[in-house]
């Protein structure tokens, strides 16, 4: 089970905890994770994983409820663009430009125990 931490910003909190599942998914089916929350001044990638011989960056979407959508639905054209930017930079970055790359999305829709209730993977979703 994946607890909440003592006095964070909760949503800050349920993006990691959704982030720590989409992981573990991942994980399960083989992938290997390179690189989780990559941060530069121009935004962050959530997972870099290399799998089926490419590179896959993954962007994870958490919610507790639906009443505004899915998470994976609030993955918008301002946002891909600026996955891709990160992206092409961390390629740059670790020397793997040579690879072909996908950009999937996971969403998670977490219960009250924190558990998935619904987690989606979009492969290639952008």
């Amino acid at each position: 089970m994946i607890f909440m931490r003592e006095g964070g910003d909760p949503r800050r909190e349920t993006g990691r905890i959704g982030e720590e599942w989409a992981r573990r998914f991942l994980e399960s089916k083989g992938w290997k994770i390179l690189d989780t929350n990559w941060r530069t001044r121009w935004g962050e990638l959530d997972i870099i994983a290399l799998a089926e011989g490419q590179v896959i960056v993954v962007e994870v979407r958490t919610t507790r409820g639906t009443r505004f959508g899915y998470g994976h639905e609030s993955v918008d054209i301002r946002k891909r663009r600026q996955v891709r930017r990160l992206a092409l930079r961390y390629l740059q970055e670790k020397g793997l430009h040579h690879l072909p790359v996908r950009f999937d999305v996971i969403s998670v829709l977490l219960g009250g125990d924190n558990r998935p209730k619904n987690l989606r993977h979009l492969e290639g979703a952008f």
